[in-house]
């Protein structure tokens, strides 16, 4: 009795040849490498095996009784099961016609009759391997599309919870304002009916209460100006970024006043974006950069441009001489709410440089910031140029 190897299965090979001799001898040669062996005499006997069980690899003789192998392996290739099982022709045609032929009906490997022994397998093995390694790909593939649905699916989720608070924050605001302003409006009167029957400590219980409330007052509507900006996608259109500061720089006209202010600025270009949205960039950086300042030390701040032609994109900078950041703080100052010191030091709702980031990602550009502790700091960001 012939022993057949026990080493680790490998897969499952059919050979399909009406010579049982050959059927013998490439039985003998596969098992022995370890091979699971079905085999069939004809092509009707091959279909059928394949569609009770499919093989992992087919080893095809052409010249069979009824239907020849190109016809078998045409057949395996129309049927959506079988369509991927590679076929192996081994045949005693070998002229360059009948190859072609073969590889034309979709056949993977040609091997010659007779054949040798370390050739089979050499073939074999390299077929299995790239079917292996076309199941792991496909596998990969199934996990990666399943990956990115989900990632797709948590992404849209956010979006919407996103949108949803951002409504929510608009509302909430929207709705404070009114009873807020009541609240002052009490105060203002109480201070202002009463003066003369209030003591002095009244009078700065209830000037607390006004300057809470003015706060408060502050921080709703920059949350009201941060959460309109997710409302709508920005109109973007040619904005002249002089034109854009100039408005910037009236609406902080006070402030500039009352510090001395220096404000220089280069030629500005016209850039794509909305002007509304671009002059409150300005506007915030500008004022942080007055409100920062160092002690006894006038706020000098310089507006400057650069065109980066490669990427079709202005770089724009707004530097000042004030008390700086230290570098483990850039990317916290872009964060909603985050303050690097109290109120009481420096006022502000911590909202500024938020509604900056949010502006110019929705603009396509991007903002960061350079800066030296008692030297000062530099905003830049950029912006698509105008379209021609």
């Amino acid at each position: 009795m012939r022993k057949i190897s026990t080493k680790k299965y490998k897969g499952d090979i059919l050979i399909v040849d009406d010579t049982p001799d050959n059927l013998r001898v490439l039985t003998y040669l596969l098992e022995k490498e370890g091979y699971r062996v079905r085999k069939t005499l004809n092509g009707n006997m091959a279909l059928t095996a394949c569609e009770a069980s499919l093989p992992d690899l087919i080893l095809l003789d052409i010249l069979m009784p009824e239907m020849d192998g190109y016809e078998v392996c045409q057949r395996l290739k129309a049927s959506e099961k079988t369509k991927n099982v590679p076929v192996i022709f081994i045949s005693a045609l070998n002229s360059t016609q009948d190859k072609v032929k073969a590889f034309k009906v979709g056949g993977a490997d040609y091997i010659s009759k007779p054949f040798q022994a370390e050739e089979v397998i050499a073939r074999v093995r390299h077929q299995l391997t790239i079917q292996q390694q076309h199941r792991q790909l496909l596998e990969q593939n199934t996990q990666l599309q399943k990956l990115n649905e989900t990632i797709t699916r948590y992404n849209e989720e956010i979006a919407k919870s996103n949108a949803e608070l951002e409504q929510f924050a608009y509302m909430a605001s929207h709705d404070l304002q009114s009873p807020l302003q009541v609240a002052l409006g009490y105060a203002d009167m109480l201070l202002w009916k009463y003066e003369n029957n209030l003591n002095e400590e009244m009078k700065r219980y209830i000037g607390e209460i006004i300057k809470a409330g003015k706060r408060m007052q502050q921080l709703i509507q920059d949350l009201l100006a941060y959460s309109r900006l997710g409302a709508h996608p920005p109109q973007l259109q040619a904005a002249d970024c002089k034109i854009v500061l100039a408005e910037a720089l009236t609406n902080l006209g006070e402030e500039i006043f009352a510090s001395g202010a220096i404000i220089t600025y280069s030629d500005l270009p016209i850039v794509m974006g909305e002007p509304t949205q671009l002059m409150l960039v300005f506007q915030n950086l500008i004022s942080n950069a007055i409100k920062f300042r160092r002690p006894e030390v006038t706020p000098q701040v310089k507006i400057s441009a650069e065109l980066k032609s490669e990427n079709r994109e202005w770089l724009i900078a707004v530097s000042d001489n004030g008390i700086g950041i230290e570098s483990k703080h850039f990317e916290r100052i872009f964060e909603v709410f985050q303050r690097l010191h109290p109120h009481t030091v420096y006022p502000g709702t911590g909202l500024g440089t938020s509604i900056c980031k949010k502006i110019i990602e929705r603009h396509g550009g991007k903002i960061w910031v350079e800066s030296e502790v008692g030297v000062g700091t530099t905003f830049y960001f950029t912006l698509p140029c105008r379209e021609e």
